[in-house]
């Protein structure tokens, strides 16, 4: 069975409102829940910090006797294993009664996959698993995680329009403007870590924090890439692969430098690239990233997508997600 474009609209609407819960659910994914009644929401809900409560057991508290014969978005399949912190959500699910359950993405977790839809289907509930490419977005760190082992990796610089990220002595204050600066914190503030490599540590010794009004206890955990000990106030990772060891973080982003940027393109374990590209040339400046040791173009192409597109002030913003045969 299918999803119409109505459907659609509210499981879109669901991943919008599962951003709300990143990076706070962490180490649960972050699931966005709506339920829909005649046209109008009558329940809605996301994960809360710590994981609990689930999006599905907010949305139908908040609904209450108006979920019978509703219908529920939710953006991933509904947990079936029961926990010291609650029931599972299909359970839950299951005695609310609603006529229809739309899930956005299956779970990868073996305690739940299709077992979630079953207990739903068993129940007399219709059930139609959409597949949802907008809800897998929203969900891209738990399901990289689940799939791979490790976090989803973000890598970011900010450059000129000849792909300088600082003058030759270091200098990169300020290449873009304040509205690419705002967007950044922005996006800091959906990771649960945040990384930069030795050397940029040493030579800027950066906040990596969010400085964004209202968001200050957002800011990410700092990690350092550097085989020596880690600098106060961070955890130190010795090579990139070591990102599989970061307990509880789905989200990591990469601020530089050239080095730590080439490392992790080199191991492959770079998920997304973003860019914000001020519109000035400095010429003989540092780049944004190191030798790959590439040695034919053709090698280079075929590897990124573009996804986002934006103008933050009189920079311009663009995001790349890698392209992988089975990517999740």
């Amino acid at each position: 069975m299918t999803t119409g474009s109505g459907d659609a609209r509210w499981l879109a609407a669901a991943a919008r409102l599962a951003g709300r819960a990143r990076p706070l659910s962490s180490p649960n994914p972050a699931v966005g829940c709506i339920v829909v009644r005649e046209g109008r929401v009558v329940g809605r809900g996301w994960t809360a910090a710590g994981g609990r409560p689930h999006a599905e057991a907010a949305a139908l508290a908040m609904a209450g006797d108006a979920a019978r014969g509703a219908t529920v978005y939710v953006t991933l399949e509904p947990c079936a294993h029961r926990s010291h912190r609650g029931p599972a959500c299909a359970d839950i699910l299951a005695e609310a009664a609603p006529a229809r359950v739309i899930v956005g993405v299956a779970d990868p977790d073996p305690r739940t996959a299709s077992a979630g839809l079953d207990r739903l289907r068993a129940a007399g509930i219709e059930v139609v698993l959409a597949d949802c490419a907008t809800c897998a977005d929203s969900l891209r760190g738990y399901l990289v995680r689940a799939n791979t082992g490790r976090p989803h990796v973000t890598l970011k610089f900010a450059a000129s329009l000849d792909g300088c990220i600082a003058l030759p002595d270091g200098t990169s204050r300020w290449i873009t403007g304040p509205e690419a600066r705002a967007h950044v914190h922005a996006r800091r503030a959906r990771a649960d870590a945040i990384l930069v490599g030795g050397g940029t540590w040493r030579a800027d010794a950066p906040g990596l924090d969010v400085r964004l009004p209202g968001l200050g206890d957002r800011s990410p955990e700092r990690y350092v890439l550097t085989r020596g000990a880690a600098p106060a106030g961070t955890r130190a990772i010795a090579e990139p692969p070591a990102i599989s060891a970061m307990e509880g973080v789905q989200y990591i982003y990469i601020e530089g430098g050239a080095e730590t940027a080439a490392a992790f393109l080199a191991a492959d374990l770079v998920d997304r690239i973003e860019i914000y590209r001020a519109p000035i040339i400095v010429g003989d400046g540092l780049r944004a990233v190191g030798a790959l040791g590439l040695n034919d173009l053709v090698n280079a192409h075929g590897r990124w997508q573009q996804v986002e597109d934006a103008q933050l002030g009189s920079d311009h913003f663009a995001a790349y997600r890698r392209t992988r045969e089975g990517a999740v």
